[in-house]
């Protein structure tokens, strides 16, 4: 009769701690972000009290693709566009870059409208606004900036 119950509570006892064990494995992950794209506006240099200095921008990204009929001979509506609509849509992305060499030459070189190929990751976060608002961001923390010219690297920070 008492067999049975201490039975049942080893057997959870050891089940618990077996999941403990697999619970405190640490597992890969990745988060990467790669991005080509233009700077939308000149970098700004933010410090608040305490904290570390970092350098913020936005680059947009753009994507193309085509819509519709892309067969050439599918009659009059083909004649007119033969190779269907093309679409685009931009997106904007916020930069922070914090680390101190390449936040400080991404100031002073990177200007709105350069072409750049930023390597980072992707953060989540809160903040407080000027009116006491809590607002969400995403920012991509960058790790590496690369300036292109014409498709080209030019230099790399």
């Amino acid at each position: 009769m008492w067999r049975r119950p201490a039975w049942q509570v080893l057997r959870q006892f050891v089940r618990h701690e077996s999941d403990t064990v697999t619970s405190l494995v640490l597992e890969r992950s990745m988060n990467r972000v790669q991005l080509l794209g233009r700077v939308g506006q000149d970098p700004i240099m933010r410090q608040v009290e305490g904290k570390n200095p970092v350098t913020i921008f936005s680059l947009a990204t753009n994507e193309m693709w085509r819509t519709g009929d892309s067969e050439v001979g599918q009659g009059a509506l083909s004649l007119l566009c033969p190779l269907g609509d093309i679409s685009q849509k931009t997106t904007w992305h916020r930069i922070s870059v914090f680390r101190p060499g390449l936040r400080d030459v991404t100031y002073q070189y990177v200007r709105k409208g350069s072409r750049i190929f930023v390597e980072g990751k992707i953060d989540y976060g809160e903040y407080t606004d000027k009116n006491n608002v809590r607002r969400q961001a995403t920012t991509i923390i960058a790790d590496n900036v690369i300036f292109l010219s014409d498709g080209s690297v030019r230099d790399k920070v």
